[in-house]
């Protein structure tokens, strides 16, 4: 049995260049910066064992480079899939796009009902 025992979210831009790629990355790394978890060697679980299931919210989602976005991750078997929505911010007068990326991240673990339950 697996269970999402995880969930960070993060946010990227790429303020002059209109690259949804470097976005995405920089929202991956965001999300993964507000992270520092014991919970895998609390629970004797190898982190190579965890899924990773990232999500890409961007205004192109066909500019990303999903491959890229994927090293961006230390741990685990990444997934990673983009879709419809972040933000374009358009500055007409300098013909600027300036784009902004919203990530978030899960943590699928292997684990068993008996090793843990919810708190209530």
């Amino acid at each position: 049995m697996t269970r999402r025992l995880i969930l960070e979210m993060g946010m990227g831009n790429s303020l002059y260049r209109r690259d949804y790629t470097t976005a995405a990355c920089r929202a991956v790394n965001d999300a993964l910066r507000h992270s520092s978890i014991a919970l895998f060697k609390s629970l004797g679980i190898d982190s190579s064992e965890m899924q990773v299931r990232v999500t890409i919210a961007v205004a192109e989602p066909d500019q990303v480079d999903i491959s890229r976005v994927a090293r961006e991750l230390p741990r685990g078997k990444p997934e990673v899939n983009v879709v419809q929505g972040g933000l374009d911010v358009i500055d007409p007068d300098d013909d600027i796009h300036h784009v902004i990326a919203t990530a978030a991240i899960e943590a699928i673990v292997p684990v068993s009902p008996d090793d843990w339950q919810r708190a209530t």
